[in-house]
């Protein structure tokens, strides 16, 4: 049975018989005929990612100046010295999450300028 053929049967079909064709192929092939909803959910969620809010600012590596990026790290973060050589020391970590776009572009100038390598996520 070609295309055409299958076509035209279909063609020919009541609209009761067309609806029992349709449940058959969904059972058979375990699909579905309900037109997909998401389009309205892609374009929310692109706006939700357009509308960032909060990043963080992760530390990407300290680059020769270690002891500085340790220090900027105190300053920034407000840990004790232990815990900001326990954060440079195991880059990539994050430094500060959840912070506004203007800081977190300010704390990423801070630390760049003493020779770390940051990403504002």
């Amino acid at each position: 049975m070609s295309k055409e053929q299958i076509i035209e049967e279909i063609k020919e079909m009541s609209v009761l018989d067309l609806n029992d064709l349709v449940k058959a192929i969904e059972e058979e092939f375990g699909v579905t005929a309900a037109a997909p909803v998401a389009v309205g959910g892609g374009a929310a969620e692109g706006e939700a990612a357009e509308e960032q809010t909060e990043f963080d600012v992760v530390l990407e590596s300290a680059g020769d100046s270690k002891i500085k990026v340790v220090k900027a790290v105190r300053e920034i973060t407000g840990l004790g010295l232990k815990d900001a050589k326990d954060v440079v020391d195991n880059a990539p970590k994050p430094v500060k999450e959840g912070v506004t776009k203007e800081e977190a572009e300010e704390l990423k100038g801070q630390l760049e300028e003493v020779g770390a390598s940051v990403e504002v996520k």
